[in-house]
Formats: structure tokens, C-alpha cells, sequence
């Protein structure tokens, strides 16, 4: 097989841009997935980062951003109607998936072999690769509050400001076979435009992952969540600034630090300790988000 494109990856900038990837370098295109997001809720493994590739992938996302498209939701019309309180909203395809899935892990499937049989199943041709097979969970603390990741951005609608960010379980946490052999054996290692701690920063602290990103041999390049100078969705401002960072291309560059061979942002800044590529880094149609993924592919490989 070629040398695989792998893309760090969670959250919808980085799902667009998998979606970028896939149609310039196809079948080659590995995504490694954030799955500090996980949750159980309604006897369902929820994953919803790698479900968001996934569906990104297969073109099957809503137009909402999240979930399959044109989805229905029955069955949380009903378990409202029967007097639960439904803060989680899964469309009803959606929970089933979930469903299958937790039926899977408890069979004693791997967390990567059921993302595997979903994407086959959904048409994916790429990889869509979970971080790790052990459970690793994002915990926030707010306002002297702690709060699981789904709880802070769905029932506190993400409001700071952050104190602290854990990720539960995961220093026993390993990264899987498959998640190492793509890394040292990459063309190219991108970081995806998404949020650097709570949608890459898991994916970063499961034990030998930064490792495995130094020794690989490609290029590691980051693409900046700040487009035109603002941050599109969701609360990355206040993460970057809950660990000392500005809110800009340049802060997202330095709270990676030398983990980067290079550094791609639609901000012009000086930089003297990492190359950059100044692009537009907008990703809202099919053709801007070719167009970004071709750029950045070419410049890693010219950094390699």
C-alpha cells in the first residue's frame, strides 16, 4: 500500500478538511481520531468524532453540521414525551449506530475494529482511526465546576471560563498498532484545524503518540482553526486562553511548539521557528476545501 496521508483529527473543521484529503489523496487518507468526546447514554457508545468523519467522509452529513442527514428523532420526541429529560440529541439512525456499537464492544470488539465496520458499511474508503482502543475521557472544570466534555458544551453551552482540562484514563491509555504503523509510515502528518485541546490535545497525551510523531520520517504540519482572525464554532478561544494562549494562528502555533515542522494560516505573522504556508484556510465549499487540503499536502511534502 502507499504511504498513507494521516490526519490528526476532531470536531468539524477537521472533518471538513478529512473530507478535503479524501478526495485528493483517496484511499491513502488515515484519520486518527479524537475519542476523549465518547460517551455512554441511552445503552449507546456514542463517538462523536469519529461518527462526524465518518459521515463527513460519506457525504452523508446534516446540514446541521452533526448526524446523519435528513435523520429523524422519534425516539427522543418519545422518551420526552414518557417524561425524561433529553439533554443529548441522537437521531434516530444516529442511535442506532450507537447502538450496534455498544452491542459490538460489549461482544469484546475493539473500539477500532466497530469505527471499521461503520465506515465500511457507510461506503468510507479511507481509515477512520479511534486514537485508542482505551477509553479516554475529556472532564472540564468551569467556575469551580467539574463537567463531563458533553455536559460543558451541550448543557453550559461551553460558557468559560475554563479552569482546567483532564483527560480521564488517559495516561493508561495506549496508542493502537494501527495508529502507529500509519504514523511511521506517513507521506505526510497533518494536524487538523481543530480545537488544539480538547479536540487534538487527547489525541497528543495518549502515552507514545508524541513520540511516535517525532520519529515518524513525513512532515507534521498544523492548520489553523482561526479563520480570518475569528474562530468559526465552538468555544476555542476560551481553551486556548484557559492554557495561556492568545486566541490566534500565531497562539495555536506556539501551544503546539516544537511538535510542528510547519504552520498553515490565513494570518501573516512572523514566525522565526517554523516555516508557514499563508493560505486561505477556509473550508465551506467542496472546492475550498480541495483546494486547502492540496496546499497543505504539497507543503508538507516539500517540508519532508
Amino acid at each position: 500500500m502507499s504511504a498513507p496521508v494521516v490526519l490528526l483529527t476532531g470536531g468539524t473543521g477537521g472533518a471538513k478538511l478529512a473530507r478535503g484529503l479524501a478526495d485528493v489523496a483517496g484511499e491513502r487518507l488515515t484519520a486518527i481520531v479524537n475519542t476523549g468526546d465518547d460517551v455512554e447514554i441511552y445503552n449507546a457508545h456514542v463517538s462523536p468524532d469519529p461518527d462526524l468523519v465518518s459521515f463527513w467522509l460519506a457525504d452523508r452529513i446534516d446540514a446541521r453540521g452533526w448526524g446523519l442527514a435528513d435523520d429523524t428523532f422519534a425516539v427522543m420526541e418519545m422518551l420526552r414525551e414518557l417524561g425524561d429529560e433529553i439533554w443529548f440529541n441522537l437521531g434516530d439512525r444516529d442511535l442506532a449506530l450507537c447502538l450496534r456499537r455498544a452491542r459490538r464492544l460489549a461482544e469484546g470488539v475493539t473500539l477500532t475494529a466497530a469505527i471499521a465496520e461503520q465506515a465500511a458499511a457507510l461506503g468510507v474508503t479511507a481509515r477512520v482511526l479511534p486514537m485508542s482502543d482505551d477509553p479516554v475521557r475529556t472532564t472540564v472544570q468551569a467556575r469551580g465546576t467539574w463537567f463531563g466534555l458533553q455536559e460543558f458544551l451541550i448543557q453550559e453551552q461551553g460558557r468559560g471560563p475554563i479552569d482546567d482540562t483532564v483527560f480521564a484514563g488517559c495516561s493508561d491509555a495506549r496508542p493502537t498498532d494501527a495508529v502507529l504503523e500509519a504514523i511511521a509510515t506517513a507521506e505526510a502528518i497533518i494536524v487538523g484545524p481543530s480545537n488544539p485541546i480538547i479536540s487534538v490535545g487527547p489525541i497528543l497525551a495518549v502515552p507514545g503518540l508524541r513520540e511516535a510523531l517525532a520519529a515518524s520520517p513525513a512532515a507534521v504540519v498544523a492548520v489553523s482553526p482561526i479563520v480570518g482572525g475569528a474562530v468559526l464554532k465552538g468555544p476555542t478561544a476560551a481553551f486556548l486562553e484557559s492554557v495561556g494562549q492568545e486566541p490566534t494562528s500565531a497562539g495555536v502555533a506556539a501551544h503546539y511548539g516544537d511538535l510542528l515542522d510547519g504552520f498553515v494560516c490565513d494570518e501573516r505573522y512572523d514566525d522565526p521557528h517554523i516555516p508557514l504556508l499563508i493560505t486561505d484556510v477556509d473550508l465551506s465549499t467542496p472546492p475550498a476545501r480541495e483546494r486547502v487540503a492540496r496546499d497543505v499536502l504539497d507543503f508538507a511534502r516539500s517540508l519532508a
